[in-house]
């Protein structure tokens, strides 16, 4: 089929709705479809008939969804819910969110529980869809002069960026702890933040934007992997260290239990510094405590195959398709 994908991100961009987008228009050929990815939709780019538009973010991408049902009446079009359309926008910009739902023959989720946070008529047209993660080429082997735990994300708002630094600071002097960031940022505040932070904080360590092979080796060498964001659409590099069997601590909000299970031993309230640092001496100090987490990662493991991620989505592209 010729498919048409639509990201919000910029080709540029160094984002995960950039990266999710280009992953899925390699699965998506490999199935043999042809698919464009564009960040916006313009009928000119077809030059044959259109089979299927798939868009990212209800909100963000609302002008191209309006635009492809103008043109295709009847046209199937799959919407990916963004974190930010059922965090944010269906609550500050409620007709324009829910119009691109509307419009929508199927609404795709990251995380197991996004139909508790969408308007009960929308929810009989959702698939939930985990990202997929790919298992790792070698052997973790951790670092054994410091006790490395990553961080990988963004310095944005949403993620709470450094609040596994500021954790970092209230741990005794014995510990050989460190918190390993990896992410950029396009804001010259969050990169100064975090800069100073640095400069005052000896187990912080930021290492801006890297490759995706670079995050790959840090979760290597990483004992555990701090994901502390304040909202979540299904972060991908949750199941990245799930699979490459790093243990998670989390902040306890629904994008994250979406994913790992409302019985995951790992998680602490928003914002809470002490609680982190409570979890981050724990992980350090009591070994059997890792390991629980671990195994847990490891149960969860086989929900994040790029296997079990094609057929779902070969699935829904086909149930799509034939109901027009």
């Amino acid at each position: 089929m010729q498919i048409a994908l639509i990201t919000p991100a910029k080709k540029t961009a160094k984002t995960g709705n950039r990266a999710s987008a280009i992953r899925w228009a390699r699965m998506l050929r490999a199935q043999g479809h042809h698919v464009q990815v564009n960040q916006n939709f313009d009928p000119a780019r077809y030059a044959g008939s259109l089979d299927l538009m798939v868009a990212l973010h209800a909100y963000r991408s609302a002008a191209s969804i309006a635009r492809y049902r103008q043109r295709y009446p009847r046209g199937p079009m799959i919407v990916v819910l963004g974190g930010t359309d059922f965090n944010s926008y269906l609550h500050t910009h409620p007709d324009k969110t829910v119009r691109s739902m509307a419009f929508a023959n199927a609404l795709m989720g990251l995380h197991d529980l996004v139909a508790e946070l969408l308007p009960r008529r929308m929810c009989n047209k959702l698939t939930i869809i985990r990202q997929s993660a790919t298992t790792l080429a070698q052997p973790r082997v951790p670092r054994k002069r410091t006790f490395d735990i990553c961080v990988v994300g963004q310095l944005r708002k949403e993620k709470d960026p450094l609040r596994a630094a500021f954790a970092a600071r209230m741990l005794p002097t014995a510990s050989k702890l460190r918190i390993i960031h990896l992410g950029g940022t396009t804001n010259r505040t969050w990169e100064d933040s975090a800069r100073k932070e640095m400069a005052r904080n000896p187990r912080y360590v930021w290492r801006d934007e890297v490759p995706g092979w670079q995050v790959k080796r840090e979760l290597l060498r990483a004992r555990a992997m701090v994901i502390s964001s304040n909202q979540e659409g299904g972060a991908n590099i949750v199941g990245e260290a799930v699979v490459a069997g790093v243990p998670v601590i989390a902040s306890d909000i629904t994008g994250n239990r979406g994913l790992l299970g409302n019985d995951y031993p790992g998680y602490y309230a928003v914002g809470d510094t002490q609680a982190l640092a409570e979890l981050l001496m724990r992980v350090e100090n009591d070994p059997q405590f890792l390991r629980t987490l671990a195994d847990h990662c490891a149960k969860l493991a086989p929900s994040f195959s790029p296997e079990r991620e094609a057929r779902s989505w070969a699935k829904l592209i086909n149930s799509v398709v034939r109901r027009n």
